[in-house]
């Protein structure tokens, strides 16, 4: 992962919010320590924390893990590929776009891996589609079980997750955000 991208986004995003990191620790519920320690470039967040703070700060991950100059959805073009530590691999496929109030990753998981989701921002909706290998998404407190060419929408903003079986999976992750253009700390 690009702890460096990381670090730039989350001090211009609070910087064009005009919030102290105490009032910042406030929205997202992560500590004044830990965003400070992000900021420095000390610390690499995971994924729980980056959700958590894109969540306080209402915009879609990409918003902080993206390179701020990188194109969107030019053709052949390969995005990169964010490993979080101790957690799931996931490649940007097209980064948040304002217009279409969405962005898409495409997910590895490895045989046996599992991930659980805190709920994201109110009206987010996620798309699940399998590539390959047999998995399980978690939805509404229940295991739904997938194959390769079958997908799953579900509202986001309640717990879920993604488990792979024996062979592992790979999915295509679409997030569709309602509220797309309110994507600004509101203080």
């Amino acid at each position: 992962m690009n702890d460096e991208s990381i670090t730039l986004n989350l001090r211009d995003i609070r910087a064009s919010a005009g919030l102290s990191l105490s009032r910042a620790a406030e929205i997202t519920g992560v500590s004044k320590a830990m965003l400070g320690q992000i900021e420095r470039g000390e610390s690499s967040p995971t994924i729980a924390t980056l959700w958590k703070i894109a969540k306080g700060f209402h915009l879609p991950l990409t918003a902080l893990i993206e390179e701020s100059t990188r194109p969107s959805g030019v053709s052949g073009e390969v995005y990169r590929t964010v490993q979080f530590p101790g957690s799931i691999s996931v490649k940007i496929v097209f980064p948040f776009d304002p217009q279409l109030g969405a962005e898409t990753f495409h997910v590895s998981l490895k045989p046996g891996q599992s991930h659980e989701s805190q709920p994201h921002d109110s009206g987010v909706t996620e798309e699940v589609f399998v590539l390959e290998g047999r998995m399980e998404v978690l939805r509404g407190g229940d295991w739904v079980a997938l194959e390769p060419g079958q997908g799953l929408r579900f509202a986001a903003d309640q717990p879920h997750g993604y488990r792979s079986l024996e062979t592992g999976a790979a999915f295509l992750n679409m997030h569709h955000y309602r509220n797309a253009g309110l994507f600004r700390a509101a203080d």
